[in-house]
């Protein structure tokens, strides 16, 4: 398992930075990126603050990725945050995209793709038109093991599929209780709708992320 969406106390999360990697680690994870919740008023204290507990653990466990999740943004101000999260160090950009089960702003979607984020997390019923765009980009569009944010899985999946846009598989985890296994990722996957053809190949795409971002 790689998974490139999860939260510290940095944010919403229960976890220091640390505890969540070593956790992730205890669950044979091949790598993890630590993307906490940032906007305007915390993008630069979280970022420093993940960049810094990443340099500090290098070499002593599984790759940790120092990222940001940037979250109900003003779609007209998502193109700049995300050149100031890779200016200020960040290594994966993730943002939070229209998920069904919160009052993300309209427009956020297309944002997101046309912004080049690297991962547009729990797109919720995303259109047709975004995802030809995600396509186009190389913009990965992400299958989530969150509670509420993956009801529209299956809908990502089947316009993924349709239309040639690669999707990754993350926790969005918040708790140690979130972390899941390989053969649940599986599952997850399977229950999207979708083959185990299609489960290595998300997988293929995450190691391509990573590989990207080491």
């Amino acid at each position: 398992m790689i998974d490139l969406h999860t939260h510290s106390l940095l944010s919403d999360g229960e976890l220091l930075p640390s505890e969540l990697a070593r956790r992730a680690e205890a669950y044979a994870y091949r790598a993890i990126a630590i993307t906490d919740h940032s906007d305007a008023s915390n993008i630069d204290f979280v970022i420093e603050r993940v960049i810094k507990v990443c340099n500090e653990l290098k070499g002593s466990g599984i790759p940790i990725i120092p990222g940001v999740e940037l979250t109900h943004i003003p779609p007209r101000q998502i193109e700049q945050m995300v050149k100031k999260a890779r200016m200020l160090g960040a290594k994966l950009v993730v943002v939070h995209g229209e998920t069904i089960v919160e009052p993300v702003a309209p427009g956020t979607n297309r944002a997101a793709i046309n912004a080049g984020a690297d991962i547009l997390a729990h797109p919720g019923l995303i259109s047709e038109e975004d995802a030809k765009l995600a396509a186009e980009k190389s913009v990965h569009l992400e299958l989530t093991a969150r509670k509420g944010h993956s009801l529209s899985n299956g809908h990502v999946a089947m316009v993924s599929k349709r239309f040639g846009v690669k999707m990754v598989l993350n926790t969005d985890s918040h708790s140690p209780s979130d972390l899941i296994s390989s053969e649940m990722a599986r599952r997850i996957v399977i229950g999207a709708g979708l083959t185990d053809e299609d489960f290595r190949r998300i997988g293929k795409n995450a190691e391509e992320i990573l590989e990207k971002v080491l």
